[in-house]
């Protein structure tokens, strides 16, 4: 398949935010797909008329929120559909730095097999329970998959191979909320697809709206974890191998760079 990349914007009520993206991203050239997750009147006014005002903003509209993780799969498909290749996930917040983008479309466009996914670069405007929690599931992704492939699994700017990542949504049910992240770049290691960091600046906006619920997203991604474990178990001996023949491999080459037999 020709490599063709978008974007991808999941929207819940961030009118300003996303308005300030989309005149961002305009000298880019990319297709933007947003996705409105049933968001609130004043917000759906402003998606509107982003798309009449950019012929290449193209738009989704939910009538009910299915959470952070239902509007990237909808933004996804709906790219797939479209004929792209790749979609770049970005949220509509503010916290990622849209000047990285062309990077990682390059980087994919170098590795169209890849899931290629942000490493954040904190400032001081990260709140401290947050990082704490981020590191928690950091280290439950690293035992999930048996290796620190994934160098982070929450952020939320990525490129994404579609020819992948749709069928894998159609076999298994993800994630549809906060923990979409993590188990998708989970599942994608699973399935063997390389996994690349790059490193990506990330603020929290002074104004910023979070949609994160404490009690029940905790909760999801808590039972999310349980039932990656126990998916661990099953698919250790294929994921050791794994491991086992890239170690090789990389041997062999490094041998072969110096010349040793």
């Amino acid at each position: 398949m020709t490599y063709r990349a978008c974007i991808v914007v999941p929207v819940y009520n961030h009118g300003a935010g996303v308005t300030a993206l989309i005149q961002e991203v305009a000298p880019l050239g990319l297709q933007t797909i947003l996705v409105d997750d049933a968001s609130d009147s004043d917000c759906r006014g402003i998606l509107k008329d982003l798309v009449k005002s950019f012929a290449w903003v193209h738009l989704i509209e939910h009538s009910k929120n299915l959470g952070k993780g239902g509007a990237v799969l909808s933004g996804l498909r709906e790219a797939l559909d479209r004929g792209f290749s790749h979609a770049l996930q970005i949220d509509a917040d503010g916290q990622h730095d849209v000047g990285d983008i062309p990077d990682f479309v390059s980087i994919s466009q170098q590795h169209p097999e890849a899931m290629v996914t942000g490493r954040p670069l904190y400032d001081a405007s990260v709140p401290k329970g947050r990082r704490f929690a981020r590191y928690l599931t950091h280290f439950w992704v690293w035992i999930e998959t048996l290796s620190f492939e994934i160098k982070d699994s929450m952020c939320g700017f990525r490129v994404y191979p579609l020819n992948v990542v749709v069928p894998l949504s159609r076999r298994v049910r993800l994630g549809r909320r906060m923990d979409f992240d993590p188990e998708v770049l989970v599942r994608l290691c699973w399935e063997g697809v390389p996994i690349i960091s790059r490193p990506t600046r990330v603020v929290y906006p002074k104004d910023g709206q979070s949609h994160f619920r404490l009690w029940e997203d905790n909760w999801l991604i808590t039972c999310m974890h349980v039932r990656l474990v126990l998916g661990m178990f099953v698919r250790a001996p294929g994921l050791l191998l794994r491991r086992a023949r890239a170690g090789r491999a990389a041997d062999g080459s490094e041998s072969s760079r110096l010349g040793t037999p």
